[in-house]
């Protein structure tokens, strides 16, 4: 079944809360994965749950049953870490059973720590060492053109990884090619593994900076599931060149004692944890 055909601007407050609950749900599955794992990134996975969901669940032209089919969107997980949100979303669209996540990071499990193209359906880059995903975002979108297909490129990128020099060559080149069927979303929770960005590696001022290299920048809250739908379609829109998405979220977004904190980057939940995390996110309607 295809998804994300004949969809158009605008969306009904219905729709959001289907999506919302959906993005909801996702964060159960999260935090379930991460617990049953005892390692994993909880942080990144939570704060990117409402961008992949409405990516996944509204926008993207993708078909579970063909993982490979050639006029898929494609979507680049750059911050290759928050694989827990993407494996989520791709087990409840049917690329695989869901009982696969309960698996995570197991040995000669589908689902690594960091997403495997060989090994799991649905995902298009093999991810991790960041700084290279809008690079072969890029590579990607102009391949499409090359062919005539039209699918559209997505690239999540996060605020500490825009640390990375290559992210900044790949920006210059997407403006020089012009390369308006990709979209890059930044998901802005100003916090790294380390501590917050700003005390890592100053990057404030971050839409400016895309502007300054020629990008159409957009800026919304990364959590507002119809901020993010309108962005995209608008992204989609614009032929003049690259889109980015800057998104405001916060890290650990969903789960009270995780909001906001650094140290839950990458850090195993325990049984109190889980259980506190799983009645919070359990009393969301």
């Amino acid at each position: 079944m295809e998804r994300g055909i004949g969809i158009v601007m605008g969306m009904s407050q219905e729709r959001v809360e289907e999506l919302s609950k959906i993005a909801n749900d996702l964060r159960k599955d999260v935090v379930t994965m991460i617990h049953k794992a005892t390692s994993g990134h909880p942080g990144g996975s939570l704060s990117a749950a409402d961008i992949v969901t409405t990516l996944y669940f509204e926008k993207m032209r993708v078909d579970p049953s063909r993982p490979e089919w050639e006029d898929r969107d494609r979507f680049v997980a750059s911050k290759g870490h928050a694989a827990p949100i993407v494996y989520a979303a791709l087990a409840r669209l049917g690329y695989f059973p869901r009982e696969e996540l309960w698996t995570l990071r197991q040995v000669n499990s589908i689902l690594q720590g960091h997403p495997d193209r060989i090994k799991t359906p649905g995902i298009d880059m093999s991810s991790g060492s960041l700084g290279q995903g809008l690079s072969v975002g890029i590579g990607m979108a102009l391949a499409g053109r090359l062919s005539g297909k039209d699918y559209h490129v997505y690239v999540l990128l996060g605020d500490g990884e825009l640390n990375e020099g290559q992210i900044w060559e790949a920006a210059m080149s997407a403006v020089k090619f012009k390369v308006s069927n990709l979209t890059a979303i930044c998901d802005w929770n100003r916090l790294q593994l380390d501590g917050p960005t700003e005390e890592i590696m100053p990057m404030e001022g971050i839409p400016d900076r895309w502007r300054a290299f020629g990008w159409n920048v957009l800026e919304i809250d990364g959590h507002d599931i119809k901020q993010i739908s309108d962005a995209v379609d608008q992204a989609k829109a614009y032929a003049g060149g690259p889109t980015i998405i800057i998104a405001r979220t916060i890290k650990g977004k969903g789960v009270s004692f995780m909001e906001n904190n650094y140290a839950w980057h990458g850090k195993n939940i325990n049984d109190a944890e889980y259980e506190a995390a799983m009645k919070e996110l359990e009393g969301v309607r």
